[in-house]
C-alpha cells in the first residue's frame, strides 16, 4: 500500500525526493492510517482544487486496501 501512495504522490510533485510516507499502527478497528508527507510548495498539487486530488487519492489507497480485506486511511500531512 505505500509503495501505491508514494507512486501516486511521485507522479504529481515536482520535488520526488521529498515524498514520505509514514504507518501508523493499527487502530482499534483495524484501520491503518498512512500519513502522506511533501515539500511544502507541492502541496497544491497534491491537495488540487477544493482538494479534489486527495480525494482521489484517497479513493484509491481505501479501494486497494479493500482488495486486500483491510481498511486505509490516507491523512496529507
Amino acid at each position: 500500500m505505500q509503495e501505491l501512495l508514494l507512486a501516486v504522490a511521485r507522479g504529481l510533485v515536482e520535488d520526488k525526493d521529498a515524498v514520505q510516507v509514514t504507518v501508523d499502527p493499527l487502530r482499534e478497528d483495524g484501520t491503518t492510517v498512512y500519513h502522506l508527507k511533501v515539500a511544502e510548495t507541492d502541496m497544491g498539487r497534491v491537495i488540487g482544487k477544493q482538494g479534489r486530488i486527495a480525494k482521489a487519492i484517497r479513493v484509491v489507497v481505501r479501494a486497494a486496501a479493500v482488495r486486500q480485506g483491510e481498511k486505509a486511511v490516507v491523512e496529507i500531512d
